[in-house]
């Protein structure tokens, strides 16, 4: 059996669409998402969500984040700890970004 990994289309957004209320980050995942890496390319202190209700993930001016979902799983037959297919990243601002960009990579 052989194993293949895919990419959904990169999702992001730029700094002049990041304020204070929460904002859409590209297109909600397609796939069950197992693991994801979440880039701020900018000089802002950023919060991001799945959950508009809740604030989730700080990310640092700069920083980056890897979230392996599915370490020590089997991916063909266990879906537990994936991001569901619609999966919607949003971000708002804790210090305003004057420059960059927020990205998240998805692989299923």
């Amino acid at each position: 059996m052989s194993s293949r990994v895919f990419f959904e289309p990169i999702k992001s957004l730029g700094f002049a669409g990041i304020s204070g209320a929460y904002a859409s980050i590209g297109a909600p995942t397609t796939h069950p998402v197992r693991i994801c890496r979440i880039d701020n390319n900018t000089e802002g202190d950023l919060m991001i969500t799945t959950n508009l209700s809740q604030d989730e993930i700080f990310m640092a001016a700069g920083s980056f984040m890897l979230l392996d979902l599915q370490t020590n799983r089997m991916p063909r037959t266990d879906d537990m700890f994936v991001f569901e297919v619609g999966t919607q990243f949003s971000v708002k601002q804790i210090t305003a970004p004057v420059s960059g960009a927020v990205y998240i990579m998805c692989i299923y």
